[in-house]
């Protein structure tokens, strides 16, 4: 049975027991929603399971998102803040006894005027039959359902289980966030009174924070490892070397050769941006040997069609994503061909970083110019007073100018008198047309000025 985040947690009052056997991983899980790190659009202020949480709705949900990002710990903590009894199941592990003894637990907590939780962990796994089987008493009252997934719940739980619950999707823990739950993992990690505790260096943390590729509880167990290790070693300041030395078996799954597996992804991202099909193949199947997530991988191609390809080629991303779906659609290993042959297209695709360089200096741009009003000819005028006002008058549209185009018309802000240009297309595949198509218009722009002149 599969154990979501401890996303973090404010460190504890003492530290773990290490006789106690309790995984640190579990010693950290969060006893207060405060205390939760990551999944800030469903927790931060003014959020869907925050508002539901202080106006007191509980209600049957379905918790949807990649291992080690807090399924299991939302739903412990919603038993908690409402006072409900908590019945865990594992689709994994369960039969129909199980099910039947946590109906009848629900049953007796009812007589007692008491709510009840029903938790069932990768729900996905149980068939249509099982998953009818909770909804006359999830429609009854009976229980509140929380089902966790990693499985897109659209395919894998049936329609009228989903119509009943809420699907809540949880997001992989950022680099930031991770790096803040490995200061908690720090902090309460047992060591000798006395002595100072660990120390690690600034590589060390990068190197763990990216093995856990958005996975906390990942992370806290590679991190209690590590510390052990560490403590068997007599070694005070751990380096990088020592992290990829102690935690090699344990990145097997993403690398059979020994290499860290984000030096993999790097190779890989590098060889489409290279434009080398061969060696963008052999990456590829490299990590999937070594057990990556072919998730994991899709987000990273997709990430490569928008960086590399851009609008030199836009169906390197229809390609990127409709391999990902059908990944979704197939899974492993069928699925995985898709994603291989997204792989080849954009190493093969026309290249242009144009957009992203364009894009990072906008926001660039936009960060040190300050906030402008929008112009008052490019302002919306649905009432009376705005057409007074001015709001929209001047506006030429488009569409009834000569080539749909109004030349000579602005639309930066009147505070900005030169324009910069961000986006500089590349005379590469579709790009090299639209560069052409810019120039033009900007011909005409400049026909509109020399004419203003002379009127």
């Amino acid at each position: 049975m599969t154990q979501d985040l401890f996303d973090s947690v404010s460190p504890p009052s003492g530290r773990p027991d290490p006789g106690t056997g309790a995984p640190l991983a579990e010693t950290l899980r969060p006893d207060r929603l405060e205390a939760v790190i990551g999944q800030s659009h469903l927790l931060g202020p003014g959020m869907p399971l925050r508002l539901a949480f202080e106006a007191g709705r509980l209600h049957s949900m379905i918790l949807w998102g990649p291992p080690g990002v807090g399924k299991t710990t939302l739903a412990r903590l919603t038993a908690h803040h409402f006072q409900a009894d908590f019945i865990q199941i594992s689709a994994v592990l369960a039969g129909v006894k199980e099910i039947r003894e946590a109906v009848e637990r629900a049953r007796l907590n009812q007589t007692l005027n008491h709510q009840t939780i029903l938790f069932v962990d990768e729900v996905h796994r149980f068939n249509k039959a099982q998953q009818d089987a909770f909804l006359p008493h999830v429609e009854s009252g009976l229980v509140t359902f929380i089902g966790a997934t990693t499985e897109n719940p659209s395919f894998e739980v049936v329609g009228a289980l989903l119509s009943r619950a809420q699907v809540y999707v949880l997001h992989s823990l950022t680099e930031t966030e991770l790096a803040t739950l490995l200061d908690r993992a720090l902090a309460s990690f047992p060591t000798v009174p006395g002595q100072p505790g660990p120390e690690l260096t600034a590589e060390a943390r990068q190197r763990l924070v990216a093995y856990a590729d958005g996975d906390g509880r990942r992370l806290i167990n590679l991190a209690e490892q590590l510390l052990t290790a560490a403590g068997t070693a007599g070694r005070h300041r751990i380096d990088g070397d020592f992290v990829a030395t102690a935690l090699s078996p344990s990145l097997r799954r993403f690398d059979k050769g020994g290499e860290a597996f984000y030096d993999q992804i790097s190779a890989l991202h590098k060889s489409v941006r290279g434009s080398n099909p061969d060696a963008a193949l052999y990456w590829f199947t490299r990590m999937l040997d070594g057990g990556a997530d072919p998730r994991y991988l899709a987000r990273r191609i997709l990430r490569m069609a928008w960086e590399d390809i851009g609008l030199a080629d836009p169906r390197g991303a229809d390609i990127a994503l409709a391999a990902a779906e059908t990944y979704e659609r197939l899974g492993s290993p069928e699925g995985e061909l898709a994603l291989a042959q997204a792989v080849l297209y954009l190493a093969c695709a026309a290249k242009s970083n144009a957009g992203y360089v364009a894009y990072n200096q906008a926001r660039a741009y936009v960060k040190e110019a300050g906030s402008h009003p929008v112009p008052v000819h490019l302002r919306n005028a649905p009432t009376k007073l705005m057409k007074e006002l001015g709001y929209g008058r001047e506006y030429r549209y488009a569409h009834d100018e000569p080539e749909a185009y109004a030349a000579g018309e602005t639309y930066f802000p009147d505070e900005i008198p030169r324009p910069p240009r961000f986006y500089q297309p590349t005379p590469r595949g579709l790009e090299g047309k639209i560069g052409e198509k810019l120039a033009h218009l900007r011909q005409l722009d400049a026909g509109r000025q020399v004419k203003k002149t002379i009127d």
